[in-house]
């Protein structure tokens, strides 16, 4: 690129916002534990490689500007959201957790999120999180953020988010998120289901026996040592979460840029 670095500022402008955007949503990078320095510090640094690298087309300063600006927003934003949304299966799988344990009485503030969390689920969490780390996903997922421009370039002013294929795609990935979520807790669930039964063989038996006070900690002394014996088991469903995850991210790119 020959041109003056003033004249350089609208792209470099452009690619930041869409950047900034994706990790202002996407997980891991998203968390409030995570400075907003740091982001933005990010963000400037991956603008101003891929700024070099990508076909700019036809972007100047003029009436259509400001709505390529909030273009690049809601690109980085919803490239972000699909993957958050997918990832948050783990969370879900976790409450469904709790329900059975009966931790679910104990929910905590998470950090990262400044939400209430479940307790299984957010240490469940973080567990695919350093999971994420050590299969080199980050990567992956920052990866992403680059091809988007060959799906959806710069000068593309509109997004067609009405297409039907966009919402099908997003209700689908929504629907995927339970569906794996409860693939995850099946096992424990479903374990945790025969000790419902015993007890209630239990109750019947000997009706003078306090079933909710026994059986509480009786789920606790049966679901732990479960979900350590099951943990090999979820790695495995969260590799295969990722994957799709970083699937539906590219699939949704090539339908915003109208593939």
């Amino acid at each position: 690129m020959n041109l003056e670095w003033m004249d350089q500022l609208p792209l470099f402008l452009l690619v930041f916002v869409r950047v900034l955007a994706f990790f202002s949503s996407m997980p891991l990078f998203s968390y409030r534990n995570v400075p907003a320095v740091f982001k933005v510090g990010l963000a400037v640094f991956f603008a101003f490689i891929i700024m070099f690298t990508i076909d700019a087309g036809d972007v100047a300063v003029n009436s259509s500007f400001l709505l390529l600006i909030l273009k690049e927003l809601l690109v980085g934003l919803s490239i972000g959201l699909l993957a958050g949304i997918l990832i948050y299966a783990i969370q879900v799988a976790g409450m469904f957790l709790d329900i059975s344990l009966g931790f679910l009485v104990a929910n905590v503030i998470d950090p990262q999120t400044g939400a209430q969390s479940p307790l299984m689920g957010g240490f469940l969490y973080t567990f695919a999180l350093m999971f994420l780390l050590a299969v080199d996903g980050h990567h992956v997922v920052m990866d992403g953020i680059y091809y988007s421009y060959e799906f959806i370039p710069l000068d593309q002013l509109t997004l067609p988010f009405g297409r039907e294929a966009v919402i099908k795609h997003v209700v689908e990935s929504f629907g995927k998120m339970f569906t794996i979520a409860f693939q995850m807790s099946f096992p424990i669930i479903g374990s945790l289901f025969l000790v419902d039964i015993a007890l209630g063989m239990m109750s019947r038996a000997v009706p003078q026996m306090n079933v909710f006070v026994v059986g509480l900690p009786l789920k606790i002394f049966a679901g732990l040592p479960l979900l350590a014996i099951t943990l090999p088991v979820f790695f495995m469903a969260a590799d295969h979460l990722f994957q799709d995850m970083f699937q539906a991210m590219r699939t949704l790119m090539g339908l915003l840029g109208g593939g």
